[in-house]
């Protein structure tokens, strides 16, 4: 456990300067909406699942595994507003994530070690089925929850969570090209919370947290060792000096 916890410690640890920027911007952002609302159980709630969540995609951003234990933390307060907003497809993405990227990402010790160090791009082959993934979850997922449930907002919410969905899919396997996913998703995200906050089922903090990562999303495409050369041999030269520092100390 001790081990495991210098481990968390040193993943919130050598990111770009932006990503810290970001977010204590958001940090401000969300604590004036919090404060300049009713404080209830569900803002309290939200409040939390968007700084976690915020902490959660710059760690993604900066090729740092600790986004799978942020990223569990997240999502149960996401499911929760999400449910409260009636935007179920919402639940579905979050769960989807533990399920694809979080529990995936903390169980397996190859996936969190030296990340940046096994980045890849997509194929022709490889763009083909994630974009026929991407309509193929979109049109059963908005037919499925207009169908079977109360969603206000069913095929909104659907394209959401599809291009989600194959967003969390393709950052797990570890190819760059994620980042086109997540911009879609930013900008889906923010049309699904602003109609909900606008319909009075959510509130503005889901709209503030949307735009961040959207924000986080078009940041990867220069500081990101996702795409940046010089930070991806930055980021490999340190965990590979952490990594021989765990080795000394454990022999």
């Amino acid at each position: 456990m001790k081990h495991y916890i210098q481990f968390l410690s040193h993943q919130l640890k050598g990111w770009p300067q932006q990503n810290y920027y970001l977010f204590f911007f958001s940090l401000g952002c969300q604590v004036m909406t919090l404060v300049g609302q009713k404080i209830t159980l569900l803002t309290v709630l939200t409040f939390i699942g968007t700084t976690l969540g915020v902490l959660c995609v710059l760690a993604i951003n900066a090729a740092k595994s600790v986004n799978g234990f942020l990223g569990v933390l997240s999502a149960f307060c996401f499911i929760v507003t999400g449910f409260a907003a009636k935007n179920y497809l919402s639940i579905f993405e979050q769960l989807a994530y533990v399920l694809t990227l979080d529990i995936p990402v903390l169980l397996s010790a190859s996936w969190n070690v030296n990340m940046a160090s096994k980045i890849r791009k997509f194929t022709g082959k490889s763009w083909a089925i994630a974009l026929f993934a991407t309509v193929a979850v979109y049109l059963i997922s908005g037919w499925g929850i207009g169908a079977f449930t109360d969603d206000p907002r069913p095929w909104v919410d659907a394209i959401s969570f599809a291009i989600s969905l194959t967003a969390g899919v393709i950052c797990f396997m570890r190819f760059n090209n994620q980042y086109i996913w997540w911009i879609a998703s930013g900008l889906a995200q923010m049309v699904l919370w602003f109609i909900s906050f606008r319909q009075g089922s959510a509130t503005l903090a889901m709209f503030i947290n949307s735009s961040v990562y959207l924000i986080n999303d078009v940041l990867a495409f220069t500081i990101s060792p996702w795409y940046n050369q010089k930070e991806r041999a930055r980021v490999i030269k340190q965990e590979t000096a952490y990594a021989a520092s765990l080795s000394e100390s454990t022999n």
